[in-house]
């Protein structure tokens, strides 16, 4: 793999990690794998560093960021959990759920990284190579996707090159992230309120609390969290969704059983037997080998809206809102 001067890549071992601490206590920027996508990894505490985050993806700095800690223990000291949050950390940490909770007056998290918020985003991933970077750096991490802001999110480290090669310090290659979408974020601050379905399903989060989330409006002008905008994970060709007929210059993405396609167009398929688990997975990959197909638009089959399916529709619809 050719790397632009700038970009350090490592395979995931114990001397990336070492590499990868040293690189963010210097203030620098650290690609990585997630169990959900990349992320791009900086020291929560360092405004200079979150700044050259914002600048390295293009990022809005009004796009709030999510705080990644090693385990609960240490959320508990950036932001105030209550009941609910206690229940959903026991159940899905480590894991793809973010919860948003009134932060702590004494928060380790830098302001910018807060968006002006006084609510902190928090995580504890899964991954085995996020979860060793976390321990070994002993402190919060703020980590979006590391792909260009808006762009398709990266499953795998060429994907990250393709968007910030040369923009980054360093990029921990650990191989395909096995879920494949983003976390879930659920805020927990009056009702309980879904800001961005994702890798664990709503139905998973409102049986341990034993009631309905409410659904969060878009919110363009002040996110409460990432991946509210309207316009997101967009690849350049345009989506035209729920397709059931394929035009003669339009890429497929299927899925279950395939549209019949003029031979020789693209078409790839995120779950041949209808697997919502293997769609979540394909999704952003898929998205981007047909965006690079050279395909004006992209027709996009119907995808169940349940389980992790209310996340693939949700990425699919913002990736169709028009660009700003």
């Amino acid at each position: 793999m050719t790397v632009e001067p700038g970009t350090r890549v490592m395979k995931a071992e114990a001397t990336a990690t070492a590499a990868a601490v040293r690189c963010l206590a210097a203030g620098g920027l650290v690609a990585f794998p997630t169990e959900t996508v990349y992320g791009l990894a900086a020291d929560a505490g360092n405004g200079e560093a979150i700044a050259r985050l914002y600048l390295a993806k293009g990022r809005p700095r009004f796009n709030p960021l999510i705080a990644h800690v090693a385990d609960v223990e240490r959320g508990r000291a950036i932001g105030r959990f209550n009941d609910a949050a206690e229940r959903l950390a026991a159940s899905f940490w480590p894991g793809p759920l973010t919860l948003v909770l009134p932060k702590r007056a004494q928060c380790a998290v830098a302001d910018l990284a807060l968006a002006g918020l006084d609510t902190v985003a928090l995580r504890v991933p899964a991954h085995p190579v996020a979860r060793e970077l976390l321990a070994s750096f002993g402190k919060p991490i703020v980590a979006p996707s590391a792909n260009r802001s808006g762009h398709v999110s990266p499953t795998s480290a060429s994907h990250v090159l393709a968007d910030l090669r040369g923009r980054i310090d360093m990029l921990i290659d650990g191989g395909d992230c096995p879920v494949g979408i983003e976390s879930t974020i659920v805020a927990l601050l009056d009702d309980p309120t879904l800001l961005r379905p994702g890798g664990v399903a709503r139905e998973q989060i409102e049986r341990i609390l034993g009631r309905r989330l409410v659904d969060a409006p878009v919110a363009d002008d002040a996110p409460l969290a990432p991946g509210m905008l309207a316009s997101h994970y967009a690849p350049k060709a345009k989506l035209r969704l729920n397709a059931d007929a394929v035009g003669g210059d339009e890429a497929l993405l299927a899925f279950g059983p395939s549209l019949v396609i003029e031979k020789g167009r693209p078409v790839l398929n995120l779950s041949p037997r209808g697997d919502l688990i293997e769609a979540a997975s394909n999704l952003f990959s898929h998205l981007r080998a047909l965006d690079a197909s050279g395909a004006g638009t992209i027709a996009v089959m119907k995808v169940p809206n349940e389980g992790l399916g209310e996340a693939i529709n949700d990425r699919l619809t913002r990736a169709a809102a028009p660009k700003p």
